[in-house]
């Protein structure tokens, strides 16, 4: 080995949203893993502050929930989406005004939506990361990788001093952005409609602004006045603001004709107040394109995030999809590097993740027109709205029709046009429920994140399904459940009396397994004449390897 090569079994390639997410469910898995990051420090303008409930419970199962909640509580009363002429004007329209009305969602998950931007989540990820051993270096750039059959080999570069070393690695993931350098190195093209729209994003300070917003606490709202179109973020509800104005570079215009007097003059036609007081301290243009990438591996490497997929803004479903990319990645890969899994596992990562994202990302476009979007000179949509509809079903109803499950049903489609509640079919993210564990209140999917987990019924209606665990050796957890609290070891209590079987689709003999990313990969509805062979096949066919 050369005297400055390192040797770890996962190089993560950009440290950004989905990079230090991989490495927080790396680390909270045992894997060990260097974290490389061009930029020298955490993003540090407010962008990207849409997390979804599913994106969440991910984020609660890594320990790191209450951390994110913490630093996004400036903005945690803020729900809704307003469309309006100008700020201080009379034609104001709620697209919709509460992100879970009535609080519905509680029945679902046990965790909800929250507000946090970019450069304030970056950090508590970082931070958590490199509590949980992962090597995060920033200002460190790939320069160059070669993969054989059994590695990848990489040289970075330290930015600051141009220090060269080399990463000997098992797998590379590549989380370096739409313009990925990996994605190119590799020859993998991408497929869609493309570029979309382009929006400059200003960051602004104003002490007035937050008298004519009053006591509207939106996430967002769309200005329509022509001289002023655009969108203004909040970002303390007092000063701070973001505003995103259409530009158009497609018709030659130039980004550094976007100067403070101009930035300046179009947020106060926005506000329709003239003599606003606006402070412009900064700019950054970002493009909205609709892409997939063809491909999410090329041998031992990788694609998340926003290499392997761009999508609308609106939503906030590409970073989201792009963390949940790498929750499912990071939880296959510790599978195969600890021995618990064939390593034709990881076949299944494009078999899942891609599909979701193709019809993710043409949601996402749907919805950019739905409301109108800046700059998004897209045709209407039939019979307009652009209210929550079909948000709850691409957030938790997407499933996988292929992939590490047994039983998928492949005439449903990857998004659901409406949302269901979770029922325990394969493919599907398993349902929520509150139980008791050793006098702990948990969720059943706080289960759900190093194994396997077997749910079956307590007493003798689950015994032959946990025994057959047992004898096959399969790497699976088995729990057993029940409405009443028994002397039953390691007993999980459904609170006010649910029927587990009921809410996962089963009979009270039935079983179900659920993946460590909380899908839900086989069921049996009730008894199995040979518990013992069917877990067997079962095993085989998910790619795990026994101890027998």
């Amino acid at each position: 080995m050369p005297q400055n090569e390192e040797r770890v079994p996962v190089l993560v390639v950009g440290g950004s949203l989905v990079g230090l997410s991989a490495s927080v469910f790396l680390g909270r898995l045992g894997v060990r893993h260097i974290v490389a990051e061009r930029h020298s420090a955490t993003s540090h303008h407010p962008r990207g502050r849409g997390n979804n409930v599913r994106t969440m419970e991910l984020y609660r199962t890594a320990g790191v929930e209450r951390q994110i909640r913490d630093a996004s509580s400036v903005l945690s009363g803020n729900h809704g989406i307003l469309r309006a002429g100008t700020i201080a004007g009379s034609d104001q329209e709620w697209l919709f005004k509460e992100i879970d009305p009535g609080g519905g969602l509680a029945r679902f998950s046990p965790s909800s939506w929250c507000l946090c931007s970019q450069n304030d989540l970056e950090p508590v990820l970082a931070r958590h990361a490199a509590d949980l051993g992962g090597s995060v270096r920033f200002g460190t750039e790939l320069i160059d990788f070669e993969q054989d059959a059994s590695g990848v080999t990489a040289i970075l570069e330290a930015r600051d001093t141009g220090e060269r070393h080399t990463v000997r690695a098992d797998y590379l993931i590549a989380a370096d952005g739409p313009r990925s350098p990996v994605r190119g190195r590799l020859g993998i093209d991408v497929t869609g409609p493309g570029a979309l729209f382009h929006n400059v994003s200003i960051t602004f300070t104003s002490k007035r602004l937050a008298q004519y917003v009053g006591d509207r606490r939106f996430i967002v709202c769309y200005l329509t006045d022509p001289r002023g179109e655009g969108a203004l973020l909040p970002v303390d509800n007092v000063e701070r603001w973001v505003f995103h104005a259409p530009w158009h570079p497609e018709d030659g215009e130039e980004l550094d004709t976007f100067t403070d007097d101009r930035c300046a003059a179009h947020i106060r036609a926005a506000a329709g107040v003239p003599d606003l007081d606006v402070q412009i301290t900064g700019r950054a243009p970002w493009h909205a394109a609709e892409r997939v990438a063809d491909r999410y591996r090329e041998g031992r490497v990788f694609l998340a995030g926003d290499s392997a997929h761009e999508m609308s803004p609106t939503g906030a479903f590409g970073s989201n999809t792009g963390i949940q990319d790498a929750h499912n990645l990071a939880w296959k890969l510790a599978a195969v590097l600890a021995g618990r899994a064939d390593p034709a596992l990881l076949d299944t990562y494009d078999a899942e993740r891609r599909p979701v994202a193709v019809a993710t990302a043409a949601r996402a476009s749907t919805r950019s027109a739905e409301h109108s979007h800046p700059g998004y000179a897209a045709p209407p949509v039939p019979g307009g709205g652009g209210r929550q509809n079909g948000m709850l079903g691409v957030v938790l109803g997407y499933r996988y029709t292929a992939g590490n499950l047994l039983g998928a049903d492949p005439r449903h489609p990857v998004l659901p046009e409406g949302f269901r509640p979770p029922d325990g079919m394969p493919g599907t993210r398993a349902p929520h429920a509150w139980v008791s564990r050793d006098g702990e209140r948990v969720s059943l999917l706080d289960l759900y994140e190093t194994d396997y987990v077997l749910l079956t019924g307590a007493g003798p209606a689950g015994e032959p399904w946990r025994r057959a665990a047992a004898a096959t050796g399969a790497p699976v957890v088995a729990y057993a459940v029940a409405a009443e609290a028994s002397a039953e070891p390691g007993l999980l209590v459904t609170e006010d009396g649910a029927d587990w079987a009921a809410l996962h689709g089963v009979e009270a003999d039935g079983a179900v397994i659920v993946r460590p990313d909380g899908f839900v990969a086989w069921r049996s509805r009730s008894a199995a004449a040979d518990p013992e062979d069917e877990l067997r096949r079962l095993a085989a066919a998910l790619a795990m390897r026994t101890a027998r």
